[in-house]
């Protein structure tokens, strides 16, 4: 819905023409609305005479204000962070008789002199009046919409974001940055300000994460919802800006869409069976989505194929850099050309005519193309290229070759029985969020929110140490190699640029560089309002020293399934043991980054003893030469795990050594085999997680405060723990019903974001997320063991 349509909608202006739709409002007004809406914390003030009603009704005592300013004003103050006043020359009693406007709409009256509420300095006229409020509510911006005489101070005061509207037909200079023509017109400004400022507030109604299907190619991924809407698409690389974030910012941070012209709802949607291919049905049409694989360094290709009979509507309006960068379109023979992007964009679609719109920023095209059976409409985004030439093979050879690609890999695999179905699927996953680089993605996905409306949004399209090493090692475990030997490629060269491999940061981009600042979207209304919309992450810089035992126990899997260790990988065992062996005392932040006070963490001291316990079971499989401090430090860890770490207050091991809050990790003390399952510390302390952390189908990591405002789901990574703690204790029912509710999280299409909330029955979290994977396949492959 555009924003004319969304504004009459919302206010009823719906079939109306001439000078009472949003379309009357200048182009520059529009942008405005744009930019206030999205501001933190709005203040609205409007003068009362000439603004909120005309001045020429000859009896200026009886004006009432329009009554669609009114309705607009009482809904822009309900929105959070959005405060309205009016103020005006009239004295404040006889302001609030006459308006009549409800109380939550601060009122003025005198010049400015006489306010309704307690300010922090007592204004002396209109100027100072509007500076009080906006002290006093901490507003970012400010818009002032003046309309009758003595205006001109008032609006000579705002600067910055803050926006000035003059209203009616005024001889002399104004200092307002527009000026519109009338009362009715203002109306119809604080109109589509509400339904602006609401949408990106509250953010569209957006699509259940967990049916939010993924394309890749592993150079590229892509999010398409289940009504063929492109929701997610990043380039040149999946950690670069967004061309398209409609899960994240609604229309206005792209849109590719696809429905048919009869308004049908879709009917279903489902992969190509050991594909990537996404397949989406309504009635009469068919929509073949799938990332082909690159041709050229630096180039994606999206193709959308339409098949069917139903006349299809097709919305095309990419927004580089999550919006932020202007982008206009270009109409060719063969297509669109995209202008604008930091890259060259095109989309080819010979003879298809398009109707293009300009907001004042951006550019929108739309078409309708009518497929046949025997002649689909075939659309290829093209991203890294401006070439609109036909694609020199076929469609149809290009879907075969993406086809036989994963189907082929996937043949090669050994699969669980248990959840095959679901365990093949997590396997493709788990290798489209793999790069060329070798660097793996944590998830696809910034920002999916950790609780609806919270601040917990953080970027997981990077390369964790410890997400990587436990994402390919679930890929060699069933029988793949390939993207275990490109992540430890990676590793080493990113160990090749510190001076020490202590120093070793706990994530990098995809290429392996130092992320950049963290920063946030201001523009971005967030998955369902969820905000801020963050890029980058701050964690880089935290001390994680749990990051090292993952890789050596990748290394350990590979040269155990290999019958040999190669002296490259030994190296890099070498590297992890001497990092730990010089940090293993400190405190740290652990597997869960919590922006808090570091710790002397049970998770972490456990996985410096699994990196050298390891290094030396490794030395001795192997025949390497074993630093002779491994092995006491090892059993020195060991020991002071065990004994610091158990809490007999809470008769369990804790999150760390001075606390008495339960983590889910602290299972890792019997998952790594440091302690035996059979001892009763270790059973006692799964019945402390299951009784403290677990919630019906779901567990949690822990539920202490962790510095962070609002809370959050159960972690499927955490939910895989229990169900692993359980079989090693002997408690294979329990192990089985957990499963039975972890498959059961899974979307239609079989994917599976970070959280689940167990009260709203949501599903949370960056999609899909590499751990909530990777659990499902151990944790199959756990039940087919123990069956």
């Amino acid at each position: 819905m555009t924003l004319t349509q969304a504004a009459g909608t919302a206010l009823g202006l719906s079939g109306r023409t001439g000078d009472t739709t949003p379309e009357a409002l200048p182009v520059d007004v529009r942008r405005r609305i744009s930019a206030l809406a999205r501001t933190p914390r709005l203040l609205i003030a409007c003068d009362y005479d000439g603004a909120l009603t005309p001045t020429d009704t000859g009896d200026t005592n009886t004006a009432r204000p329009h009554p669609l300013a009114v309705r607009a004003l009482r809904e822009l103050a309900d929105l959070p962070a959005t405060t309205c006043a009016v103020i005006s020359s009239r004295p404040l009693t006889s302001l609030a008789t006459l308006s009549r406007l409800p109380a939550e709409i601060h009122l003025v009256g005198a010049h400015g002199t006489e306010p309704d509420t307690a300010l922090h300095t007592h204004p002396s006229n209109k100027p100072t009046a509007l500076q009080a409020l906006r002290e006093h509510v901490e507003a970012t911006a400010t818009c002032y919409i003046g309309g009758g005489d003595g205006e001109e101070d008032a609006l000579a005061h705002l600067t910055g974001p803050d926006a000035g509207i003059r209203v009616g037909e005024h001889t002399a200079p104004t200092m307002a940055a527009h000026t519109i023509p009338d009362t009715p017109t203002a109306a119809l400004f604080l109109a589509a300000l509400v339904t602006e400022r609401r949408a990106w507030t509250f953010g569209e109604r957006p699509t259940p994460i967990e049916r939010l299907s993924l394309l890749s190619n592993q150079t590229s991924v892509a999010l398409v919802g289940p009504d063929a809407r492109l929701a997610w698409l990043c380039h040149p690389e999946p950690d670069s800006g967004a061309v398209f974030a409609e899960i994240l910012g609604g229309r206005s941070a792209g849109t590719f869409a696809l429905a048919p012209a009869h308004g049908g709802q879709p009917l279903g949607q489902r992969y190509e069976p050991g594909t990537m291919t996404v397949h989406t049905r309504f009635a009469g049409l068919h929509v073949t989505d799938y990332l082909a694989h690159p041709t050229q360094r630096g180039r994606t290709d999206l193709v959308r194929v339409l098949s069917g009979t139903a006349p299809t509507l097709v919305e095309f309006a990419p927004r580089p850099d999550f919006g932020r960068t202007p982008v206009r379109l270009r109409a060719h023979t063969d297509g669109l050309v995209v202008q604008g992007a930091d890259f060259p964009m095109v989309l080819h679609a010979p003879g298809v005519q398009w109707a293009i719109d300009h907001d004042g920023v951006h550019d929108s095209a739309r078409a309708t193309v009518h497929p046949t059976s025997e002649h689909p409409v075939v659309l290829e985004l093209r991203l890294g290229t401006g070439d609109l030439s036909a694609a020199p093979v076929a469609e149809t050879d290009r879907r075969r070759a993406v086809r036989d690609h994963w189907a082929g890999w996937l043949d090669t695999l050994s699969l669980p029985v248990a959840a095959r179905e679901l365990a093949a699927r997590s396997a493709l996953t788990l290798r489209g969020l793999c790069t060329p680089s070798g660097g793996v993605m944590a998830a696809a996905t910034t920002s999916l929110p950790e609780e609806i409306g919270g601040v917990r949004n953080w970027d997981y399209r990077y390369c964790w140490l410890r997400d990587g090493a436990l994402t390919v090692r679930a890929l060699v475990s069933l029988g793949s190699t390939a993207e275990a030997d490109a992540f430890l490629d990676w590793v080493h060269r990113v160990v090749a640029t510190v001076p020490s491999p202590e120093l070793l940061r706990p994530l990098y981009t995809l290429a392996g560089t130092d992320l950049g600042p963290e920063e946030t979207i201001e523009s971005l209304a967030g998955y369902a309002g969820s905000r801020p919309v963050r890029v980058g992450n701050a964690a880089d810089h935290q001390v994680q020293l749990d990051v090292f035992g993952p890789v050596v126990e990748l290394i350990a899997d590979l040269a155990h399934r290999r019958g040999v260790l190669a002296d490259r990988d030994w190296e890099l065992v070498r590297s992890m043991a001497e990092a730990v062996a010089r940090r293993w005392h400190e405190p740290d932040h652990g597997i869960w980054e919590e922006r808090d006070e570091p710790r002397q963490r049970v998770y972490s001291k456990v996985m410096c003893w699994v990196t050298l316990d390891r290094a030396v079971r490794l030395a001795d499989r192997f025949g390497r030469v074993v630093d002779p401090v491994w092995g006491p430090l090892a059993a020195d860890i060991a020991a002071e795990v065990v004994a610091k770490g158990w809490n007999e207050t809470v008769g369990a091991y804790t999150t760390a050594y001075e606390g008495e809050d339960l983590d889910a990790a602290s299972l890792h003390i019997g998952l790594s085999g440091l302690l035996d399952p059979a001892d009763e510390r270790f059973q006692a302390t799964v019945t402390a997680v299951e009784a403290g952390l677990r919630q019906g189908p779901t567990v949690y990591r822990y539920r202490r405060d962790d510095g962070l405002p609002g809370g959050e789901g159960g972690f499927h990574l955490c939910t895989a723990w229990l169900i692993e703690a359980y079989l090693l204790t002997g408690r294979g029912v329990e192990a089985e019903e957990l499963f039975a509710h972890l498959v059961e999280r899974a979307g239609p299409t079989g994917l599976i974001p970070e959280e689940f909330d167990p009260d709203s029955e949501r599903a949370l979290g960056n999609h899909p997320q590499a751990y909530s994977h990777l659990g499902l396949i151990r944790c199959a492959q756990l039940l087919d063991q123990h069956s």
